[in-house]
């Protein structure tokens, strides 16, 4: 069966095309700097990779890129689109409605877009994605693998808001977490990694992209999460501002003189690290203009690095204690850098940082010292798999 995992995030899209067999991968890729200027990056297996520069000013002309590189006379994996047996779709936010992945219906849809509220960068762009597929293969099945769903093991003293219980009772107003896919792909690993299968393990991910997440995993489970009620929450991230004082939400709007819905666009759409240094979103852009002198651009990059540090301790002592820790996506996983600032920051939990080794970017690899008392791990990130295992077991 090949299976078609599409991964919209907020301001890309990763894709890959697997035999899920034998989980090879046929073809990947990435759409990245959606809604800035665009490129794809397409990898056929046994063939060169191709880098287009795209104008992409939305997901759905993402899709399309993707679906014709994958069918390209000359760079393309497949005949055409019936060579594709089912299509595996990463759904950010399924409320309390999905607790596990499900076969994608009208019902289905309709429930994914009453969730459009509590995320509004990620969950739209996903439905596109459904619905451009669809258009393409509408005989193909499909599957929702939800974000929210490896949170669920969460206590209630972690999720649970400082609000009247009624609202939870009522509206479900809670905590639900994100990257789920992810922080369980990648906590699985860890666990291996460092020997602790069968053992009581304490681990904290670090999943750092354009949407950034950290989670503290005990014993397989999450047990807290950094995002909250929707992915807005937690660390400020590339256009999010992150947690802030609620009260900021009226003073703004007073101030502003918008409704609270602009205000609430502005936290999502224009804070964040490309508020705060009016340079971009992307933190190469950032890294760039840092080192030619832009002291905003420096601030943006030492808050990211003071906030992700903050979280990594306060899951620390409340797990009270951490065997390993782990830095995946994009940032996580090839900005080097950051990964050292960060690191910094702890080492009152004896982590020291072997610098050759974190020099290392894009694979998976070990980059504390052998007497670190925290092991610290690079490790890729593997949604996509995780999601076409999904898939199969429900088709």
């Amino acid at each position: 069966m090949n299976v078609f995992v599409v991964n919209c995030g907020s301001s890309s899209l990763k894709y890959q095309l697997i035999d899920s067999e034998t989980e090879e991968v046929i073809a990947k890729g990435l759409c990245e700097r959606i809604g800035i200027d665009g490129r794809l990056t397409h990898k056929p297996t046994g063939k060169d990779t191709v880098v287009r520069e795209c104008d992409m000013p939305d997901h759905k002309s993402a899709v399309s890129y993707v679906l014709e590189a994958l069918t390209d006379e000359q760079f393309g994996v497949i005949k055409d689109l019936s060579s594709i047996d089912a299509v595996g779709h990463r759904i950010v936010h399924g409320g309390e409605r999905f607790a596990n992945s499900v076969v994608i219906n009208d019902e289905v849809l309709a429930a994914i877009e009453e969730c459009n509220d509590l995320a509004p960068l990620h969950n739209p762009a996903n439905l596109i994605g459904i619905s451009a597929c669809k258009a393409l293969m509408p005989e193909v099945p499909m599957v929702a693998v939800f974000d929210t769903a490896f949170h669920q093991t969460m206590p209630q003293k972690a999720y649970l808001y400082g609000l009247p219980y009624e609202y939870y009772e009522q509206y479900k107003v809670r905590k639900y977490g994100f990257h789920g896919t992810s922080h369980s792909f990648v906590s699985k690993r860890l666990i291996e990694l460092i020997g602790k299968q069968d053992k009581e393990s304490k681990v904290i991910i670090c999943h750092l992209g354009n949407g950034s997440s950290v989670t503290a995993v005990k014993n397989g489970e999450s047990v807290d999460t950094s995002m909250g009620f929707t992915p807005l929450d937690g660390l400020i991230m590339g256009t999010r501002s992150g947690s802030i004082d609620p009260a900021v939400v009226q003073f703004l709007a007073d101030k502003l003189s918008c409704s609270l819905d602009e205000v609430i666009n502005i936290l999502n759409k224009k804070s964040g690290v490309e508020g705060i240094s009016g340079v971009s979103s992307d933190f190469r852009d950032l890294d760039k203009a840092s080192s030619e002198g832009n002291e905003r651009a420096a601030i943006a990059l030492d808050l990211f690095a003071y906030r992700v540090a903050q979280f990594v301790g306060s899951y620390a002592a409340s797990m009270n204690g951490v065997d390993a820790i782990a830095f995946t996506a994009g940032i996580g996983e090839n900005n080097s850098k950051m990964r050292k600032n960060i690191c910094e920051y702890l080492e009152y939990l004896g982590i020291n940082i072997d610098d050759k080794a974190n020099a290392t970017g894009g694979e998976e690899i070990k980059i504390s010292t052998a007497d670190s008392k925290v092991a610290v791990y690079v490790i890729p990130t593997n949604e996509e798999l995780a999601i076409a295992r999904e898939t199969v077991a429900l088709l």
